[in-house]
């Protein structure tokens, strides 16, 4: 079974993920109603069932919860995908949101980067600071320990914008956790 399950208590969050890279429901409340809306697109497109719980410092803003949640979703990742044999290892995709067009790329590689080149057009949806997108994404890819390379093509509306990017990393995830192989796709023999 390829499941993950995290719990993360600080001063600022309490965090329980669990993940089933074989799929299951998304059964997010994070406090952030735009968040949990993309925690949602990114479950159901990647095929990853996801329960995310988080009671955080929201009289302060999200920065705390939007991070740690990437942080917990990220060693639940790590813990699932286990020593990675057989999977596909890369993956990406492109995803049209109205107006909004964005692309993502990733390997499963145990080499944690992130390169996030986004110019979002407006500083809120919602209870959300968009700006809080890199430092999800920033969190997930280092804690999950994965390459991930994500472009906003272009856009006009920042909630359409988001939800490109947060799918396309979805259908990216999806592609590179399949099992593919019957040993590392690796010319080292380890991830």
């Amino acid at each position: 079974m390829r499941t993950g399950k995290i719990t993360r208590t600080t001063r600022e969050t309490d965090i329980e993920v669990s993940v089933d890279l074989d799929g299951g429901a998304a059964d997010i409340s994070t406090g952030i109603g735009f968040f949990d809306h993309m925690l949602t697109a990114l479950s159901v497109h990647s095929g990853i069932g996801m329960t995310v719980r988080c009671k955080g410092d929201l009289e302060v803003d999200g920065h705390h919860t939007v991070e740690d949640v990437g942080i917990c979703i990220g060693m639940a990742l790590r813990e699932a995908l286990g020593d990675r044999k057989g999977i596909a290892r890369y993956g990406s995709f492109f995803i049209p949101m109205d107006e909004a067009l964005a692309f993502a790329s990733l390997d499963i590689s145990g080499r944690p980067f992130l390169v996030y080149n986004a110019q979002l057009s407006q500083e809120r949806c919602g209870e959300f600071d968009t700006c809080l997108g890199l430092e999800f994404f920033r969190a997930l890819a280092v804690n999950a320990g994965i390459t991930l390379h994500i472009r906003l093509e272009y856009g006009v509306n920042a909630h359409h914008e988001l939800e490109a990017i947060f799918k396309a990393v979805a259908h990216a995830l999806k592609a590179a956790c399949r099992i593919e192989y019957e040993d590392t796709l690796s010319t080292k023999g380890v991830l």
